[in-house]
């Protein structure tokens, strides 16, 4: 058997095998902290059965992966590959969705005309906030499907679903340099900004529309909030 087919993973075995993730939790969880906080306030503070009213659902979703990326560390790998990473999947997958309906719902109110839509100062919170959510739930998708989530990216050595700028030039980085939430943090906000790839390049068919996806929201939501808003400022 050639020595080059054997299991990567075999060298760390008993270290990053006792974690839910082979990095700190702590970013993606704080992350998800703040934009909630963000999310309750602005409900609170827009008009009843406007824009982001899917009624407290989104909170909710955002609780539970909160609690997942800190209390989710079983004590073997198997346990975690067959029921946590699936859960947080579907979780951050239930975010995403929630963050395209109010994407929908807040273009359709842009569109027939609302109160909120009105209101230039609501406009552009409401505007951010649904931004803001589109770039943290793509951010968690792209951070957990690529090379089948963290725990599975520990052991690769060559790019998964993306290829970033330490991969395609290995000289530039460390030996053993891995993405980390924050990469992926990066990564989603430059596709929402630019609206199509920057320094990170989709691998894979699911990388590819998933961008393409981010991209063409967050296009929409630039030209309507910032044509809607410079009208109802003038």
């Amino acid at each position: 058997m050639d020595p080059s087919d054997a299991e990567p993973v075999s060298a760390d075995a008993g270290q990053g095998e006792h974690s839910f993730f082979d990095e700190s939790h702590w970013p993606p969880a704080i992350a998800v902290f703040v934009f909630l906080v963000l999310n309750v306030a602005d409900r609170l503070w827009l008009p009843s059965g406007e824009i982001l009213d899917v009624p407290w659902l989104l909170p909710l979703v955002e609780v539970a992966i909160i609690l997942v990326l800190i209390f989710g560390r079983p004590a073997d790998l198997k346990k975690q590959r067959r029921w946590l990473h699936p859960t947080a999947v579907i979780l951050v997958a239930l975010m995403v969705i929630s963050a395209l309906w109010a994407t929908v719902r807040l273009i359709n109110d842009l569109i027939w005309g609302s109160k909120l839509a009105d209101e230039p100062a609501l406009l552009l919170a409401s505007g951010a906030l649904v931004w803001l959510g589109n770039v943290l739930s793509f951010a968690l998708l792209y951070w957990l499907l690529d090379g089948g989530g963290p725990a599975r990216r520990h052991s690769r050595h060559a790019p998964g679903d993306f290829a970033f700028t330490q991969h395609l030039n290995p000289e530039i980085a460390p030996r053993g340099w891995r993405p980390v939430f924050l990469d992926y943090l990066h990564l989603a906000f430059t596709n929402s900004t630019a609206f199509s790839p920057t320094d990170v390049m989709p691998l894979s068919l699911r990388a590819k529309y998933s961008m393409l996806v981010q991209s063409t929201i967050a296009l929409a939501l630039f030209g309507l909030i910032v044509a809607r808003a410079v009208n109802a400022f003038t």
